[in-house]
């Protein structure tokens, strides 16, 4: 955990004690499903209850003694309890308390994910409309290509965000399992149905099959669609840094009252949030990557995994509610120098028109090939000289006599370029 990045209320979710309470919580179902199937005296659980105390400094020097964190976990909360002590982690085996425990907060921290990137949604949303009428040029390769919409770069990430969102919904739903069916995973000191109760009062199923684990594809899941949802704000970012640059300076990344954005240089204002944004996604690949690894276990299991996870679980959800939070605060935030999209629109005299003109010189009646040439000869020259690309076209007399000067003038408008973005955004009407 970085302090620096750790927000609320992820960052409690994931405190040792916060885990410990949340083993309690399981081997309380447990109890409490001996009790209704006559196997515990009916109020063991409540006895539990009453008696477990969570000490964590207790518990980290028992584990300093017995080299391992469940048994510590055990000693340290039954140390007070009297005959209903053998009812607690009666026939379950560590791997049967964590990975369930594990399950419980990973769904947890998702829904406080999900949240989050529903309301970044709505902004990106409420900014494609904003922007929806505002031309501006579309790059491909970083050089201009032909003018769009503004509000549609908003409109593609919304659109990947709500694939994100159902992913994620999805994944809440796969890894909404548990297991308590003992040490290799076979029910051989837990019947099945102290399981299917337990993990009813959690709120969660049993995985059809267990070894001594959970299988390790679905954490491997749920990582990769953090990562990609991270990619996503890594495409968002990038996007706004390019834009950002002084010799585009079309969008800017917020800039507080009293903020620095260099110790050297006092006028630079620089897309920090949006290059931090662009590092976090690369740890969130390297989570997914982890998790990836830690599904090939020998036999019925080891604990190459078990290390792995206490880093990749906590970091990984606490990483993307962090980079959810900003984006949604740099996306509600962001400053559109619109006279600077319309200017950087003129910025190559006309050359974003040329399909336009080699279009409708082939609709008049001229061969593509030849049409072709003749467009990338004036093009490629204007390249060079920077002089008006319509008024080179305009002094060919071949074009003259295939285009008229009334048809030639409306070839050169941007707004062209917008009469089919009202039918995308009803796509996505709400």
């Amino acid at each position: 955990m970085v302090e620096r990045y750790a927000l609320e209320p992820l960052k409690s979710l994931w405190t040792l004690k916060a885990q410990y309470e949340r083993w309690l919580e399981v081997e309380l179902a447990v109890v409490e499903a001996y009790e209704e199937l006559g196997i515990a005296p009916r109020g063991t659980s409540e006895e539990i209850r009453k008696k477990a105390v969570i000490d964590v400094e207790d518990i980290l020097e028992i584990e300093k003694v017995v080299d391992h964190d469940v048994i510590a976990f055990i000693k340290s909360v039954t140390k007070n309890m009297g005959d209903e002590a053998r009812y607690f982690h009666y026939g379950l085996t560590s791997s049967d308390i964590v990975d369930t425990a594990n399950s419980l907060a990973l769904v947890r921290a998702s829904r406080h994910i999900l949240d989050s990137m529903n309301k970044l949604a709505d902004v990106l949303y409420k900014k494609a409309v904003e922007y929806k009428n505002l031309p501006t040029i579309g790059r491909t390769h970083g050089v201009h290509a032909e003018p769009t919409s503004f509000g549609l770069k908003f409109l593609s990430w919304y659109a990947e965000l709500m694939r994100d969102i159902r992913r994620l919904n999805d994944a809440i739903e796969e890894i909404s399992v548990g297991k308590l069916s003992g040490a290799v995973g076979n029910y051989a000191n837990i019947e099945p149905v102290v399981e299917k109760i337990a993990l009813e009062k959690l709120g969660l199923k049993p995985t059809p099959v267990a070894t001594q684990v959970v299988s390790r594809d679905y954490i491997a899941h749920i990582l990769s669609v953090f990562a990609i949802t991270a990619g996503l704000i890594e495409r968002i970012a990038i996007e706004i840094r390019h834009l950002q640059r002084t010799e585009v300076l079309e969008a800017m990344e917020p800039f507080r009252e009293g903020q620095r954005g260099s110790s050297a240089m006092p006028h630079k204002k620089n897309p920090i949030l949006c290059e931090r944004l662009t590092g976090m996604a690369r740890l969130m690949r390297s989570y997914a990557q982890v998790g990836f690894e830690n599904m090939a276990l020998w036999h019925e299991r080891d604990i190459s995994h078990s290390s792995a996870e206490r880093y990749i679980l906590p970091d990984s959800t606490m990483t993307i509610y962090y980079m959810l939070e900003k984006t949604r605060y740099l996306v509600e935030n962001l400053r559109v120098f619109e006279n600077n999209v319309r200017r950087n629109l003129e910025l190559t005299n006309g050359l974003v028109y040329s399909q336009r003109i080699l279009l409708a010189l082939v609709e008049s009646g001229m061969s593509r090939e030849e049409a072709y040439k003749v467009v990338q000869k004036y093009a490629l020259e204007c390249w060079e000289s920077g002089e008006s690309f319509k008024e080179k076209i305009q002094s060919d007399e071949r074009i003259s006599e295939y285009i008229s000067k009334e048809k030639l003038d409306s070839l050169f408008e941007p707004d062209y370029y917008l009469r089919n973005v009202e039918e995308i955004f009803k796509r996505f009407e709400k």
